[in-house]
């Protein structure tokens, strides 16, 4: 069963959610094949803002002949938050608030907030407003525990506030900056326009689903389903590109034949070589990717990072190498091999941090995704130097 078929298989109250949680490119793709009704059915289950989000995979056209067939309640929210460009901070605002007046009592608050959670099935953020200005939002759980006559003034929490035009970076590094659950946007003339929700930041910095698959060199688009032909289409590319790098890795090999002809016992630990220099390298790539998606670092900012990387691989060179050369002593009665396989692992590790650190920023400068071939240059690069400084060690030593 595709994903299309899946969803289809959910109730219409579920679609919605369940087409969100894919990558924009399947979203474009399941909703191009859904019929007018069926995405209609969906939507009338949606948040403004989910739907909104939705709807901007649409081309203008369908978009627009699906908007006029909402319910008007729906389709005036989804109209306002469709003028805005999705990457910025009106883009990512929910509607789900309620401006209260400095000086209500909390019975007065109570209704409005009912008001709304009634029509939209919402509980809203609560806004507190002087002369049409925001002064701060009022926590929901004081709905309940203050004294209804009471008045919210003295209670009012001071609330984060970001212009309606900053982009998701600027969002995600006020949410940063300013630990909070919510922030409110403000229009030029510092009027409220929305609310965005930590939920709809972790969205915008969640990597898609898609570049998982990318990482392991399967397209998100394949589905257990599909056809021979359709998985080596999305495939073949990959290991292509994986058998270059290992002719790379094997000329490096061939060049030390002499070497391992003359003591067989190094080809048992060359695997190993490799395996733990790619092991390394990809958990350096698995916290420079996390620190790019959250704007941590860059490539002007990273010499630090990767210095830490670098001498956090030499200390687990050290641990890992140890462990290795006290197999070769103990295990091949060979102290030269031990020696060799100890320092081997050190250099690798070492190199295993460079090249994980700064391949996916590269990457990242030249406008490519990082997670999508980063591993195949990081494995290439400790493999080839793991392996020249194993066997040149090697050389010397025995």
């Amino acid at each position: 069963m595709n994903k299309l078929e899946q969803i289809r298989e959910l109730g219409s109250n579920k679609q919605g959610i369940a087409i969100l949680k894919y990558s924009a490119a399947t979203r474009k793709t399941i909703l191009s094949k859904l019929k007018r009704n069926e995405i209609l059915s969906m939507l009338h289950y949606l948040d403004p803002d989910d739907a909104t989000d939705l709807l901007q995979h649409l081309t203008e056209k369908r978009r627009k002949n699906i908007v006029e067939k909402l319910d008007v309640a729906l389709k005036e929210k989804v109209e306002y938050l469709l003028k805005f460009n999705p990457n910025t901070a009106a883009g990512m605002m929910s509607l789900d608030y309620v401006q209260i007046k400095k000086g209500m009592s909390f019975s007065e608050v109570f209704k409005i907030f009912k008001k709304h959670e009634v029509r939209t099935g919402k509980a809203p953020a609560m806004l507190v407003t002087d002369d049409g200005l925001l002064i701060g939002e009022v926590p929901m759980r004081l709905l309940v525990l203050r004294n209804p006559l009471e008045k919210v003034d003295k209670y009012v929490r001071r609330m984060p506030t970001i212009r309606f035009d900053r982009d998701n970076d600027a969002v995600i590094g006020k949410f940063k900056s300013h630990p909070h659950n919510r922030i409110a946007v403000i229009d030029e003339d510092n009027s409220i326009m929305g609310v965005i929700y930590s939920d709809d930041v972790l969205r915008a910095i969640k990597k898609p689903s898609g570049d998982l698959y990318d990482f392991a060199g399967v397209r998100e688009e394949e589905d257990i389903n599909d056809s021979i032909l359709t998985k080596v289409r999305h495939r073949y590319k990959w290991l292509i590109l994986n058998l270059i790098t290992g002719f790379m890795a094997a000329s490096v090999v061939a060049i030390f034949k002499d070497t391992i002809s003359a003591a067989v016992l190094l080809a048992v630990y060359m695997p190993i070589v490799a395996g733990m220099g790619g092991n390394a390298g990809t958990q350096t790539l698995a916290v420079i990717i996390r620190s790019l998606a959250l704007k941590e670092i860059d490539l002007k900012t990273c010499k630090k990072a990767i210095i830490k990387e670098i001498f956090a691989g030499a200390l687990n060179g050290i641990i890992i190498g140890g462990l290795v050369a006290s197999v070769a002593l103990f295990y091949n009665k060979n102290a030269m091999l031990g020696l060799a396989i100890g320092l081997a692992m050190i250099a690798n590790l070492m190199i295993a941090g460079f090249f994980g650190a700064i391949t996916p920023l590269v990457m990242k400068s030249l406008n490519k995704d990082p997670a999508t071939s980063a591993i195949i240059f990081i494995t290439t690069a400790t493999d080839i130097c793991g392996f020249f400084t194993f066997l040149g060690l090697a050389s010397i030593l025995m």
